[in-house]
């Protein structure tokens, strides 16, 4: 037996114990997490800063304070999602009580990715032992510095034998090999297959948390100034490496012109010297450095240069770009973003069709009408009418992909819903028991039945 067995064996065995069916317990043990969260800011963001040159400030908005407020949301209100709920019986049962019981699914694998490392990282964590699993922790190895920040804070809260980081080791499939009672992977489509497929064989219930080609229209209606300022914003958060990000714009061509110089204007104003702003983001690591630099072709209307020595990439749109460019081939991951341009709705659906199901989708809009036909006919995740990315910063709703970006969701009472099972139970009564089930049938039981079902 290895060393990951081992793990997953000695949790099985704590979980199987009831330990963590309490949800006062859960509760304690989210404080604590909390707690040593607050205490230990600073090595996280030195961490981060350290692998993705974020700031304090853009790590504490985009990572530590959602953690915190995620913390916060569900300590207040997991005692009551745990409750049974009752549920009404049907006639034909009479007499009898239903109720909804969750129930925690096990030991539970959490993948993670290296671009929000400590986020995406311990949100689904949280989301784990609220529904009262155990966990195995799998952060990224090429946010390495965050990665051992964590696992320092995993290892001073839980026990092993309740929450274990397995950080370090070359263990992608040492660790899918195990059999898990759920998996919560967050990452690119192809390693999500790799996870999906390896949890088929143990029929492991998954989510899968993947990404895309995220789309933003800007219509003839749209506040162009603000609309600019918002995409900009979105794009460059994390230097464009972030699964949410603006992949792609498509302005109506009555606006294109005026949006692209807006943005163009943003970007001076946002990220100045871009290169050597010591709060605009790196790329993670040099081959995914040389692949972002290697999208930037076609119609470069600003940006472009790039410094190989810090892995910086500058804000660069390309416009007018055609769905034949490089950046309009795969999800960009980076600080690139093509700008297309339609004249009518068919030209529109058009590019929107060669990239369906995305992650998100952004819409710049003042008609009510085109809002509505959009958020109801589009295929998506979730997005924003008139913003982006800001869907995601919030336990009140649901995150999650559809289709090829991703199966299920979480944040809030869908993360404990995810990690949890639901099992629907009747308790019958014995005083009574009604005769019409069973056989020999007869036209006098038909009728009843008939009468209960319909």
């Amino acid at each position: 037996m290895n060393a990951i067995e081992q793990i997953v064996k000695n949790q099985r065995e704590y979980f199987n114990a009831g330990n963590t069916l309490q949800v006062a317990s859960r509760i304690k043990y989210l404080k604590a997490l909390k707690a040593d969260i607050i205490s230990h800011e600073k090595e996280i963001f030195e961490a981060l800063k350290s692998d993705l040159n974020k700031s304090a400030s853009e790590s504490y908005m985009v990572e530590v304070g959602m953690i915190l407020e995620e913390l916060t949301f569900i300590i207040k209100r997991v005692k009551k999602w745990a409750k049974q709920r009752r549920a009404q019986s049907p006639l034909a049962q009479f007499p009898s009580k239903s109720y909804e019981l969750f129930s925690p699914y096990g030991v539970t694998l959490i993948i993670a990715p290296w671009n929000y490392p400590f986020l995406l990282t311990m949100q689904p964590l949280v989301g784990a032992i609220a529904a009262g699993n155990t966990a195995v922790v799998k952060p990224s190895r090429a946010s390495a510095n965050t990665s051992r920040v964590m696992k320092e804070i995993i290892e001073r809260v839980f026990p092993a034998e309740y929450v274990s980081c397995i950080y370090g080791e070359d263990a992608n499939q040492e660790v899918l090999e195990c059999k898990f009672d759920y998996i919560f992977f967050t990452g690119g489509a192809e390693v999500g297959k790799k996870v999906y497929t390896a949890a088929s064989k143990n029929l492991t219930p998954v989510t899968l948390e993947l990404g895309g080609k995220s789309p933003v229209v800007v219509d003839e209606t749209a506040k162009i100034d603000l609309a600019a300022k918002r995409i900009v914003f979105g794009k460059l958060l994390n230097a464009g490496q972030t699964c949410i990000a603006p992949d792609y714009v498509v302005a109506h061509k009555s606006v294109a012109e005026g949006l692209v110089e807006s943005m163009k204007k943003q970007i001076e104003k946002l990220y100045p010297d871009a290169l050597k702003c010591e709060y605009f983001g790196k790329i993670i690591s040099e081959r995914h450095f040389n692949r972002v630099k290697g999208l930037i072709d076609g119609n470069v209307y600003c940006g472009g240069g790039f410094d190989e020595h810090t892995q910086k990439i500058e804000p660069t749109i390309i416009y007018p770009a055609t769905l034949a460019d490089k950046a309009m081939q795969e999800e960009i991951f980076g600080p690139v973003l093509p700008v297309l341009t339609y004249s009518d709705e068919k030209e529109l659906f058009d590019i929107l069709d060669a990239h369906p199901t995305p992650l998100a989708f952004y819409l710049f809009t003042q008609s009510k009408k085109r809002e509505k036909k959009f958020m109801r006919n589009c295929l998506f995740g979730g997005g924003c009418v008139n913003d982006v990315i800001m869907h995601i910063a919030t336990s009140r709703m649901a995150f999650g992909g559809v289709g090829t970006s991703g199966i299920g969701s979480y944040h809030g009472k869908n993360s404990f819903v995810t990690f949890s099972h639901s099992k629907a139970i009747l308790k019958k009564s014995t005083l009574i028991d009604l005769p019409i089930r069973y056989t020999p049938y007869s036209n006098s039981k038909d009728k009843l039945v008939r009468f209960f079902l319909k």
